[in-house]
This record gives structure tokens, sequence and C-alpha cells, in this order.
């Protein structure tokens, strides 16, 4: 499925459509800005290390203690996938012994809005098995 439902922009045709030719796009692509943030957010608990790094850079540790049902696996996995997508940025400290905190760019700053729009779409959601 391609995902065509953005803010509607000046001379968008309707709301929620683009005026920008990936938008007409009729199958997924890696060009297409919702496939990028839907990428750079998949897997269980990307959201919960973002929302984490929202409230500030965190060291390992710190994030670990903050999400203690998440596996130090995961959690290192997570974070290398937000570095790659330019989400988190890894800062390693002079010294010994070294430090390393795991700040948001201003690109995962700007997730934060996002996170926020997803929260309130589904907090409308209707119960599990009520009908619509």
């Amino acid at each position: 499925m391609a995902h065509r439902t953005v803010s509607c922009g000046p001379g968008s045709a309707r709301p929620g459509l683009p005026d920008d030719p990936r938008a007409r796009t009729v199958a997924p692509t890696p060009s297409c800005p919702v496939e990028i943030t839907l990428n750079a957010l998949r897997g269980r608990w990307t959201t919960l290390v973002v929302r984490e790094l929202l409230r500030g850079p965190h060291t390992f540790s710190e994030l670990a203690d903050a999400l203690p049902a998440l596996s130090a696996k995961i959690l290192t996995e997570r974070l290398r996938q937000l570095a790659e997508a330019g989400v988190v940025h890894r800062d390693r400290s002079p010294g010994w012994p070294t430090t390393v905190r795991y700040r948001l760019t201003g690109r995962g700053r700007a997730l934060g809005p996002v996170l926020q729009s997803m929260w309130e779409w589904g907090a409308t959601a209707p119960e599990a098995g009520s009908a619509p």
C-alpha cells in the first residue's frame, strides 16, 4: 500500500494529499517520505526509545533503566537503527572511563510532533472488539 496521507499543503487537490509528485506513487518506494518515516520508527520499542531521548540525552544504562523490559540486545539494535536513520547521535566523551551519551539530532527532535500526532490518532481508536 502506498502511503499518501500527509498534511494538506497549498495547492493540494484534497486534504491529506500533498502537492508532490512522490504522492502519486502506485507502490511503496524507498524515496516516499512516509516510508522513510515508517522505516526510521520500525520495530518494537523504537518509539519508546525516541520518547526517552525527547526528554534529553541518555547513556545506554539510563535508557535501560527507563525501559526495564527492553533487552540490551534490542536496545543496541534500536540505537544503531536510529543512528543510521539520522535520528540519534552517539556522543563519546574523551578520557577514561569514556561515557557514551545518546541524543536526538534535529531530525530526531522533529519526530516529537509526529509521535504526538500518532498518539492522538491512536487515542481516538475504537476499543478492540467494538463495532466501528
